[in-house]
């Protein structure tokens, strides 16, 4: 029998190892619970992000979905008019940007990565408008909403710049933020509303060229995941049980773990980019941690409710897999711990990511 001192031991032993897993602590096939919310929020705590590039409703569309992102409102910032209308803003009659504000849960997507994904969305070299629309009222914009928000813009804008991926520097200013008044209810989800209009428009701009000719595809035609029957040929046994029957490998004994080499983390499924070793660090939970993905786009986060206790999973979006999940006891500028199983992922050493057809993204690794 043991006594109350092993017995508080044991317990105490059993929960920092549930606060510190990936998920269950031994590999064992279990089915992902039933009970999913998609914009779980733990903390009740809510914050903004506000962007302008452009026409709003193509920059609105692509943070549209996106698990952690609550809203995204199309509306106009950074003027010193008070309740502006479209056809005052639009027309050049007012100092508003046509801008999105998003509001997200920063326990399961952080301002960093909506950062990365909103330099997708335009052409950040433009000056003087975006695309097709001219004038101040279309050109683009940061507006952050804090100190910590600012130095995050801040660095990834210089990272973009020294990238080599653009043949014009950065133009988009960080702005600090002051107002933003939602645009009327017909611009909400235009994407959506008049859905041809609104491809006729991306298209015919030359968004979706540019966009195109400078960030690499993300989609399931590009990472296909295979069938079941071939991939209980190609995975192990280990690797099936992870991404397919949401198992979790043991800590400390894993593939990547202690990797420090540079490259980058692939799902092992289908091959999608997930995580960059710049982003790695040692969390000390014996499982390989990143403070983010390479695009959040590429991942879906449910809640998991296994071992009673609510957690966000992170899955693989095409592989249609588990990979692991993620924490808010991250370090600085995301607070967040990606928590992944080795056996979820395939590491691409720098030397290879190249022949390897991942040459896009070296830029995120040098």
């Amino acid at each position: 029998m043991f006594s109350s001192t092993k017995f508080m031991t044991s317990m105490l032993s059993l929960i920092v190892a549930l606060m510190f897993s990936c998920g269950n602590t031994t590999v064992q096939n279990q089915e992902a619970s039933a009970d999913t919310d998609k914009n779980a929020n733990f903390s009740g705590d809510t914050e903004l992000a506000t962007f302008a590039g452009g026409c709003f409703w193509c920059v609105e569309a692509p943070f549209e979905g996106i698990d952690g992102v609550i809203t995204v409102i199309s509306g106009y910032a950074g003027g010193k008019e008070k309740n502006p209308t479209y056809g005052e803003v639009s027309g050049g009659k007012t100092s508003h940007k046509e801008a999105v504000q998003i509001t997200f849960d920063p326990e399961v997507i952080s301002y960093s990565e909506l950062v990365d994904i909103f330099w997708q969305t335009y052409d950040p070299t433009d000056v003087g408008g975006s695309f097709y629309d001219r004038g101040s009222q279309y050109e683009s914009a940061i507006f952050f909403h804090d100190a910590a928000q600012k130095k995050v813009a801040d660095e990834s804008k210089k990272l973009l710049d020294k990238s080599g991926k653009f043949e014009k520097p950065i133009a988009t200013p960080l702005v600090k933020y002051t107002n933003f008044y939602p645009a009327e209810e017909y611009h909400q989800d235009y994407y959506k509303k008049s859905s041809v209009e609104y491809y006729a428009y991306r298209n015919g701009s030359g968004r979706d060229k540019f966009i195109k000719d400078h960030w690499p595809e993300l989609s399931d035609k590009e990472y296909t995941a295979p069938s079941q029957s071939e991939l209980k040929k190609t995975l192990t046994s280990l690797q099936y049980d992870v991404t397919q029957e949401d198992a979790t490998e043991h800590s400390f004994q894993n593939e990547y773990n202690g990797n420090h080499e540079d490259g980058i983390y692939v799902d092992i499924i289908s091959g999608a980019p997930l995580f960059s070793s710049k982003d790695k660090y040692e969390s000390g939970s014996g499982w390989p941690s990143f403070t983010k993905p390479i695009d959040a786009r590429v991942l879906e986060k449910p809640t998991d409710n296994d071992l009673g206790m609510l957690r966000v999973e992170v899955r693989s979006k095409f592989g249609k897999s588990h990979l692991g999940h993620v924490f808010y006891d991250g370090p600085e500028p995301t607070s967040l711990r990606y928590c992944m199983n080795s056996a979820a992922m395939k590491f691409i050493p720098k030397k290879d990511m190249e022949a390897s057809g991942y040459g896009d993204y070296l830029w995120l690794v040098n």
